[in-house]
């Protein structure tokens, strides 16, 4: 399964009344895939606000993603939760819409033990025959996937890729001991070059919303070995990479967003807009 480079975790549009914007889900589609380069779209992750989605939603938003990439990028639904029950009935739910994989994260809250988290992405796993995507992300979820548990999950077959927001040192561990061809992609935005310096495949990523090409452009330059170049690009990006985070995702991305004329309407309680400070500060990123 190949992922690209530069996978972009996507918002979802709602209207002034915060309802989903079904006839805003193709047009940032197209402007992901055609303006910035997306080379897969993570649809329903935290990004996409999924824990304010009902699962009606989710499951429309993930077939028309499906019907509109129409074959032009890879379609990863994010389909985890903390309830292994749950997670199962939707994921075989999703996995009859098409989707080229699911995103599992690791279960939020309940912090699990590390045998408890190999049994909930085994059990998971088995329970569809579609891809997998880890996803461990300690900072939300209040639970590290350590290298080791993620090195065991690497052994079951369709578990193919982990995102993974830790450090390089765990990256790296795992980019050791992983099954053959597991790719292992960072979910920091700020940490995509060096990631790709330790073997990484690419990047999940926010900030791709609005400086995707850009980033193509330094994971190019990166792979043809022009490193001085790569890094040039990383440190201008930089401030973008770390800025869009100031406040709570995806407001800041948002307002990024229509700054660049796609409309993808505030975010949903009890997340907030930017405020009009805020705003000034993300604008000021783009000049």
């Amino acid at each position: 399964m190949d992922f690209g480079r530069v996978i972009t975790a996507m918002v979802t549009p709602f209207d002034e009344n915060l309802q989903v914007n079904w006839e805003q889900v193709e047009p940032l589609i197209n402007y992901l895939i055609e303006e910035q380069q997306s080379d897969s779209l993570v649809i329903c992750g935290t990004t996409g606000e999924a824990p304010t989605l009902s699962d009606d939603e989710k499951l429309k938003l993930i077939e028309l993603s499906v019907r509109y990439a129409g074959g032009r990028c890879k379609i990863i639904a994010g389909t985890g939760s903390n309830d292994t029950a749950h997670t199962i009935h939707f994921s075989r739910k999703v996995e009859k819409l098409g989707v080229d994989a699911l995103l599992i994260v690791a279960p939020y809250y309940n912090r699990p033990s590390q045998e408890g988290l190999y049994q909930h992405f085994k059990a998971v796993a088995e329970s569809v025959q579609v891809s997998i995507m880890l996803y461990n992300v300690p900072g939300r979820t209040g639970v590290n996937l350590d290298a080791e548990t993620t090195i065991r999950l690497s052994q079951i077959p369709n578990i193919v890729a982990t995102k993974d927001c830790a450090n390089t040192d765990q990256l790296t561990r795992i980019l050791n001991d992983a099954a053959p061809n597991f790719l292992v992609y960072s979910g920091d935005d700020s940490s995509a070059l060096p990631a790709l310096a330790v073997g990484c495949q690419g990047i999940i990523s926010v900030a791709s919303h609005v400086i995707g090409k850009e980033m193509q452009s330094m994971i190019k330059y990166y792979l043809e070995g022009n490193i001085q170049q790569a890094a040039e690009l990383h440190r201008k990006l930089h401030p973008v990479f770390t800025g869009i985070f100031r406040v709570p995702s995806p407001a800041p991305i948002k307002h990024a967003l229509a700054l660049k004329g796609i409309q993808t309407g505030g975010v949903r309680l009890p997340l907030v807009r930017v405020s009009e400070q805020e705003g000034q500060f993300i604008q000021s990123l783009f000049v």
